[in-house]
């Protein structure tokens, strides 16, 4: 059968030596100038956003520029970075006001501003330089666009001194973006770098930034900032930098359409449910998250209205944005008058937008469990491994009660026993003192009948992620060797029936959920989060979920995500597994690797924004056999779709398959013995 391929091929409708419209940033030539008829027609709420947004430009301030741009993190210390700030909003309000008006003066203003700064300015400095310069970039960048397509007498050397600016201050120090911070950073960067590459008429430089939007790495893409749900990146940090991160992204998504190019509608418009996630939970409802959404910075900034202008004319209806926009509107200024936009409305009236996932809520805390009444209770402090060692082999369950549970030394599993928590309140956590590295192993090489369910490993070096769960990554620390449940025999088969459900294992620099030697395994309902770092072995041989030498696997409803240098799944020497209804996201290596294995069924997954490919059969020494895969939604994953190499018996059908990386093929299979080395 024939892939059905999704062809989500973004509209990418420039020829590639085409010029792009101008003006053409945040509105274009039609779109102002519809702007400008309803000011003047004293339309609302346009004459109000407009007379508030004029009030607040001084034509007689003076303009203070450096040379040298300093800002620090949060602001310490700051060196011209006000200034800057200030001068870029103003440019964009004052030219603005030009256009509208006609008065001169907003456009000498404006120019002002623009050429102070472009004959002064050499650098930035300090922690949050790349950042102070993607704030700025697109407002100066659209002040110039207006200023240069509407008369305004602004000179030719000073506009060659303005794309000097651009060319030798702000691009080398975006051009490689920083994922490594919170997705904040990298949303602004391809904001500015997206409006340079329209003011320069450098296609490959909107290119560049267009696809970092896609298929940036760690933190940089939207699918890294915003998760299938509407969850962001930051949501766990506070809410002003998470408003602030979709502002940015959606600000590039905005430019991006005035010349054609859709970011808005991708992934089922990703950037409407994180703008309806956020808005949900400020405006006092509480949306399921993993992690606790931060109470911190909870006003509502101006960034609504022209994302709800968007969607509305779209005809699609996202009530908690509507109600957001609605709030702010009475104070709001630009943001008003740059949502105006020509396109007709669609008929018919808006359609109310509905999440697609496809799994429910997995991990601990899932659902309520029915505890029996022989259980044997396990309080904060007291012995879990003295409570398994009682249970073993008597199908008994240990219940180990809400709260942190430091461990002094690895859990060591015996048969015939079910460990069950509370949810995501029964925390287990192996003291990084203990001179162990995995926090449960087994006691036995022929272990049997054993139940994990319904609490979290943790595998970070501390259980409170602080307020900024980013500096607390991996990638970041010197976390050590860290592992989750390791289940290891000494031939196939050797262990038997291990059933994982509600189960959370995160933050693991080694592997999160590693068995190997087992028959019967069922993994339901799991959230296998951050683990697999670059530690010994390596990085890329260590996942959130690795099966080894096993048979009769499933893998159901669960959620394999941001590994930072591994896979989300990996499958090696294994027969009759089947992946079905997870979600396989933003994993650092692949989404699902499959080695050597046979009897592979890949079904109905949401494969999305893996920095490799979204699957990948792997030839190492024979190749897989009788692989099945089907009914996916393959996305944006930065290598192929789907990947394979002398993979047998091979059956792939009804998959969609859109965005992944830079070929107009979503998908490699080959006959060939090919084997990656890189």
């Amino acid at each position: 059968m024939k892939n059905i391929i999704l062809l989500f091929i973004l509209l990418f409708s420039l020829a590639a030596n085409a010029q792009f419209k101008h003006p053409g940033l945040d509105q274009s030539a039609a779109d102002l100038a519809l702007m400008k008829s309803l000011v003047l027609e004293n339309r609302q709420p346009y004459r109000a956003a407009f007379d508030r947004m004029k009030e607040g430009i001084d034509t007689d301030a003076e303009i203070k520029a450096f040379a040298h741009v300093l800002r620090g993190p949060y602001g310490k210390p700051n060196i011209g970075g006000g200034e800057l700030s200030k001068g870029a909003n103003m440019a964009y309000n004052a030219a603005l006001v030009w256009y509208v008006t006609g008065e001169q003066r907003y456009a000498d203003y404006s120019m002002r501003i623009l050429n102070t700064w472009s004959a002064a300015l050499w650098d930035f400095d300090y922690n949050d330089a790349k950042l102070l310069a993607a704030w700025t970039g697109h407002l100066l960048c659209n002040a110039a666009e207006i200023l240069r397509y509407s008369k305004s007498g602004w000179k030719q050397q000073d506009i060659s001194r303005f794309r000097n600016m651009l060319m030798t201050v702000y691009y080398p120090l975006m051009r490689f973006y920083y994922p490594q911070a919170n997705g904040n950073w990298d949303g602004a960067i391809i904001h500015s770098i997206i409006a340079m590459g329209i003011y320069l008429d450098d296609k490959k430089m909107f290119d560049n930034a267009v696809d970092h939007f896609l298929h940036g790495p760690v933190n940089g893409s939207i699918f890294k900032y915003i998760y299938p749900s509407g969850q962001c990146q930051e949501t766990m940090r506070d809410q002003g930098h998470v408003q602030l991160g979709l502002g940015e992204f959606a600000g590039a998504a905005q430019i991006a359409f005035t010349q054609g190019t859709d970011l808005f509608s991708i992934a089922d418009n990703r950037i409407g449910w994180g703008f309806e996630y956020t808005a949900r939970f400020l405006l006092g409802d509480k949306p399921h998250s993993y992690g606790i959404i931060s109470e911190r910075a909870k006003d509502l900034r101006d960034d609504y209205e022209y994302v709800y202008r968007h969607y509305q004319r779209a005809g699609i209806s996202f009530p908690y944005i509507q109600q957001a926009a609605d709030s702010v509107r009475a104070k709001a200024g630009r943001s008003v008058l740059t949502s105006v936009r020509v396109e007709p409305k669609k008929t018919g009236g808006p359609l109310t937008a509905k999440l697609k996932t496809h799994i429910g809520v997995a991990g601990a805390g899932a659902e309520k469990t029915t505890t029996p009444e022989d259980a044997i209770i396990v309080e904060p402090g007291g012995s879990i491994q003295q409570a398994l060692d009682k249970a073993a082999g008597s199908k008994r369950w240990v219940l180990v009660k809400a709260g942190i549970h430091t461990l002094d030394t690895t859990l060591r599993m015996p048969s015939g026993v079910t460990l069950a928590g509370e949810g995501l309140g029964t925390i287990l956590f192996l003291n990084p003192a203990s001179g162990g590295r995995d926090a449960i192993v087994n006691a036995l090489e022929d272990m049997s009948d054993v139940t994990i369910r319904d609490l979290v490993v943790e595998g970070s070096t501390k259980t409170d992620p602080g307020t900024d769960p980013n500096s607390n990554r991996s990638f970041r620390s010197n976390a050590g060797n860290r592992g989750g449940i390791i289940f290891r025999a000494q031939r196939e088969g050797q262990m038997q029936r291990l059933k994982f459900h509600n189960l959370t294992v995160q933050n693991c620099t080694f592997n999160g959920l590693l068995i190997s030697g087992a028959a019967d395994i069922s993994i339901t309902s799991c959230n296998l989060n951050e683990n697999g770092g670059s530690v010994v072995p390596g990085p890329r041989l260590q996942h959130n979920l690795f099966i080894s030498h096993c048979k009769n696997v499933t893998i159901r409803n669960s959620r394999m995500d941001t590994s930072p240098f591994g896979s989300g799944i990996a499958v090696l020497h294994s027969a009759a597994v089947h992946i079905d209804h997870n979600e396989v996201a933003r994993n650092a290596f692949y989404g699902i690797l499959v080695s050597e294995s046979s009897q592979v069924q890949i079904t109905d997954n949401l494969v999305e924004a893996n920095d490799r490919s979204g699957v990948m059969l792997e030839y190492l020494h024979s190749g897989s056999r009788n692989v099945t895969v089907s009914n996916n939604l393959i996305h944006y994953n930065n290598g192929f779709g789907l990947e394979s190499y002398a993979t047998t018996l091979l059956k792939q059908e009804n998959n969609l398959l859109g965005g992944n990386g830079n070929q107009s093929s979503q998908q490699k299979i080959s006959n060939e013995k090919y084997i990656v080395m890189d």
